[in-house]
């Protein structure tokens, strides 16, 4: 078994979906002892480190944290791992423990023209916490390269390289109406035909299309919920819709729209930035690294998911995204990494740091 694929091993047999700690003392344990980097652990639980000197920085960024494992993943309260054709299976291997055991390969092998940042933060699959927290406290490297997945985007087999990515926008839209009995429609006003007057208004909505650095990336919106009324025989006075909006670097959907309708209030819950990469030069440098890393064809392509480069690009980092991980292995009960393409992403992590 190589180096990379122990690591990757390691890191996905420790449970971190609840808490982020033992995965992250085990990261700090070993960037410690295998490099000569200034490593911190901040308020939050990230893990941070730094080498090198030079023009600039760059910094290899991925996450520790993981969503909840399928019952198929668990050995009790343990992690199930294991190798099977090439390839690792487990929770947390896609996303993204893998690409985060290739940046801290990279990070300790790599004779970096610039000063080279790793940065692992938690809290990402809950809203970006984490990488919220270390941006607040300084942490803004000149560029990045964050490690979610980028492989398959433009074809099987291909590590490609992201220059922007959709964000997120979660909203409530909540009806307002009259309460009556059933048996008098009239006497009432139906919050939920309000509501069904939002929807058609939503659907009826342009999603924006951005462009960036050549290519397209558009949004969506979606009600993903609806709920309303107390009892079977009450005209429900209030009524609300759970609404998922994709964005775009630059532009939203004009969901305000929702509110001409009468008794109607719209209410933004959470948001993910989007990210576009600002500069066409550090984005070819990645895909060169890219090039020389893998024998297939890599291009610049867009990603759908919201990743940390999103709140990294907010307070004025240049990113990409290039990572192992594939469409369709993330959060599922049979996620697994392709080892090759660890090591893929390890040449690529290692020759960006060389190049910039």
């Amino acid at each position: 078994m190589s180096e990379l694929a122990a690591l990757t091993e390691e890191l996905v047999s420790i449970p971190s979906h609840e808490d982020e700690t033992a995965a992250g003392d085990a990261i700090e344990e070993w960037l410690r002892a295998e490099t000569d980097a200034d490593v911190t652990r901040d308020g939050a639980g990230n893990v941070i480190a730094s080498r090198g000197t030079g023009s600039g920085s760059l910094a290899l960024v991925g996450h520790h944290d993981v969503v909840p494992p399928d019952a198929s993943q668990l050995d009790g309260d343990d992690y199930v791992v294991y190798e099977e054709d090439g390839r690792i299976y487990g929770r947390g291997t896609a996303d993204m423990k893998g690409a985060v055991a290739a940046c801290m390969h990279a990070f300790r092998d790599a004779d970096p023209s610039c000063e080279l940042l790793f940065a692992s933060f938690v809290e990402e699959e809950t809203g970006g916490h984490g990488a919220k927290y270390a941006i607040e406290n300084g942490f803004v490297p000149d560029h990045a390269i964050v490690a979610e997945g980028s492989t398959n985007y433009s074809k099987e087999g291909v590590t490609d390289v992201v220059v922007a990515h959709r964000g997120r926008r979660g909203s409530t839209v909540t009806t307002r109406g009259a309460a009556a009995h059933a048996s008098e429609p009239e006497a009432g006003k139906n919050a939920v035909y309000g509501a069904c007057d939002a929807v058609g208004v939503i659907r009826g909505l342009d999603a924006p299309v951005a462009e960036v650095l050549g290519q397209d990336l558009s949004g969506s919106i979606v009600v993903t919920g609806i709920k309303g009324g107390t009892a079977k025989n009450v005209i429900p006075a209030e009524c609300s819709l759970t609404v998922d909006e994709r964005t775009v670097p630059g532009a939203h959907i004009d969901l305000g729209a929702v509110e001409g309708v009468d008794s109607v209030e719209w209410a933004v819950d959470d948001e993910v930035p989007p990210m576009a990469c600002d500069d066409e030069s550090f984005a070819e440098t990645v895909l060169e690294a890219a090039e020389d890393a893998q024998d297939s064809d890599p291009e610049l392509v867009t990603k759908p998911h919201a990743t940390d480069a999103g709140w990294l690009a907010e307070a004025g980092t240049t990113c990409v995204v290039a990572g192992a991980s594939e469409p369709g292995q993330a959060h599922t009960m049979t996620e697994s990494a392709s080892i090759d393409v660890l090591e893929r992403c390890y040449r690529l992590y290692r020759g960006t740091a060389e190049r910039l």
